[in-house]
This record gives structure tokens, sequence and C-alpha cells, in this order.
């Protein structure tokens, strides 16, 4: 691979990643610093728990288009490869923009973004995963660690190697950033979908 279109890569991911839209857009509505509420983040989730929905769905919009847009545009101008290291620095530069001191988001929706549109069908598993596990155990946050644990599995069995790297890479982080989730998953003390946390 060639320095210059991996540089660029990094760079477009990580600083497009690290616009907070779920802070931007609540701040322009009037809700005020979504960091001051619920759980501090910056994500969709948390922009929920304002009431406003149609804020809540754009964000997640927005935030999934980190990854999915800018991996589709970097493979575009540059090849593939180039495009799944551009998602990945997008997941980075959204769970750590620099602007908000390395606080951002959890990641989830812009490792669905990227997913989907990188290599749809691990993000078409990942969703059913997701979905299954969160009707069944009204669970959101053990429905991401399970889709991103089980698609990296099966990136690794049907996919191109940068592209089980990138899942592989997106998932570890995503992981990480919920380290407080798994925590409380495993003290059976995590928010249940529709409970008030």
């Amino acid at each position: 691979m060639s320095a210059i279109p991996t540089f660029v890569a990094i760079l477009a991911g990580y600083f497009l990643g690290a616009i907070p839209f779920g802070l931007l857009l609540a701040k322009a509505t009037g809700q005020g610093d979504i960091r001051k509420i619920g759980s501090g983040n910056i994500g969709a989730t948390n922009v929920l728990r304002t009431g406003r929905k149609d804020i809540a769905a754009l964000t997640l919009l927005l935030d999934a288009a980190k990854a999915g847009v800018t991996g589709l545009v970097v493979a575009h101008f540059f090849g593939q490869p180039y495009g799944y290291i551009a998602a990945a620095a997008a997941l980075v530069g959204h769970c750590y923009p620099v602007w908000l001191g390395f606080k951002g988001g959890k990641g989830v929706a812009t490792f669905f973004g990227g997913l989907f549109a990188l290599v749809w069908p691990v993000g078409l598993f990942a969703a059913i995963v997701w979905l299954a596990t969160a009707f069944i155990t009204r669970l959101s946050s053990l429905g991401a660690l399970l889709a991103c644990v089980f698609s990296s599995i099966l990136a690794w069995l049907i996919s191109p190697l940068a592209a089980a790297l990138m899942v592989s890479f997106m998932a570890v982080i995503i992981l990480i950033r919920h380290r407080e989730n798994i925590s409380r998953l495993l003290r059976g003390q995590e928010s249940k979908i529709g409970q008030k946390s």
C-alpha cells in the first residue's frame, strides 16, 4: 500500500469521524449540551433522552455516514483497501474526537455504517444479531457487543483480509468503549431498552 493514500484515508476518516453531530444538532435545536444528561455520550442514544426523536434519528444517520460515506468515497478515489482504512479511522474519530478532549461516542452507529457500505453481508448479519439479541434480552449494549464479536468472525470467513482487519479493529474499539456496559452486564445492572437509566 502507498503511503500518501494511506495518510489521506486516515486523516479524512478521522477528522470527518470526529465531527460531533449529536452535540451540534442538540445545541442547534435548543436541547443544550447532551454531555450533561443521561450517559453524557454524544451519540444518538443519548440524544434520544432529550425527547427529540427526529434529532436522534438524524444523529444516527450522520454517525453511520461517517464511516459509510467516507469509506466509499476514499475507496472510489484510491481503491477498496483504503476505504477500509478510512472507515476504521472514522470510528476512531467518532470515539476519540480531538475537539472534545478525545471523549466521544461509543461507535455502534458508525460501525454499522462502515459495515453496510463496505461489507454489506457482514453488516446484515451484524444487524440480525443485534436485533435478535435486543428483542430477546432487551439489552441494546449486549446486542451491540455480540454483533461486533460475531461479525468479526464472519468477516474472517467470507471477506478479504483488509475487510476482516477493518471489522476486527472496529469491533475492538467498540468493546473498549463499552467497558462500563460490560461491567454492568456482568453485575446484572445494565439498563434495558425502554427502562429509564
